[in-house]
């Protein structure tokens, strides 16, 4: 298992095992063995009965820049059929059956920003950026966040991170209903584990009863990941996106 991704269990914090990225240097940017990583880790959360609640967790001043760009121009080229590392990670977060909870800090890009639509709380620093530049490297949504975010915001802020690529500050974040409580950096990690270990510590049925109620049926979800994985994969290979992977690997 990679070192970019590290599976904690906080003494301090019963029933909560911590997915944190652990690659400060590359501002927590994913690989395809991270995902591998995290896909473990939530496997592995899944069936430890007594973890109650995951907490996904970044750096000092970064949650993560989102997929290794260098990473996924190599998988472009290299014309596998086989869908990208990310997709696993998408299905089991969109499915998930224990609660899950973030944590962010700063940087929150692509990836980094959708994946807390899967998540039931999300405190955020008040100096976290959350930018989902798709379209300006020629990609498409992903995660399902085309059907999650509408939901979520409305379709103008939707269409505003989505596809215009604006970047939300962390109390525009709050306000989209895409992060839950906002405080100060140093505050972050404590306050994420408080909510997870608080989570962990109710009755389990009834939480799981009310978080499923809550979700809703995750067929819809799982369907959004695959159509939108068709558009990005094709556009994965496009000429448009090669070329907007090459000028941002040459910043």
């Amino acid at each position: 298992m990679t070192d970019h991704i590290l599976i904690e269990r906080p003494e301090t914090h019963p029933g909560v095992l911590v997915i944190r990225f652990n690659r400060p240097d590359k501002k927590n940017a994913i690989t395809s063995a991270m995902y591998r990583a995290m896909v473990a880790g939530l496997h592995e959360a899944g069936h430890e009965g007594a973890i109650k609640a995951v907490a996904f967790l970044g750096t000092d001043g970064c949650f993560s820049a989102g997929n290794d760009m260098g990473d996924f121009l190599a998988y472009a080229m290299s014309g596998s059929s086989e869908p990208p590392a990310a997709v696993d990670f998408l299905k089991v977060l969109a499915s998930y059956g224990k609660p899950l909870v973030s944590g962010v800090d700063g940087l929150a890009i692509g990836i980094g920003t959708t994946l807390h639509m899967h998540c039931d709380l999300t405190v955020a620093s008040t100096r976290s950026l959350f930018k989902t530049p798709f379209v300006d490297l020629a990609l498409v949504p992903e995660a399902a966040s085309s059907l999650l975010a509408p939901r979520m915001m409305g379709h103008q802020r939707a269409f505003a991170l989505l596809a215009a690529g604006e970047g939300f500050s962390a109390e525009q974040a709050r306000e989209a209903g895409l992060v839950w409580k906002v405080v100060a950096p140093e505050e972050v990690e404590a306050e994420t584990l408080k909510l997870a270990a608080s989570l962990a510590a109710k009755p389990a049925g009834a939480l799981k009863i009310a978080r499923d109620l809550v979700r809703g049926s995750t067929e819809d979800v799982l369907a959004r990941i695959d159509a939108e994985m068709v558009h990005f994969s094709a556009q994965l290979r496009s000429a448009e996106a090669r070329a907007a992977f090459e000028a941002f690997l040459k910043r």
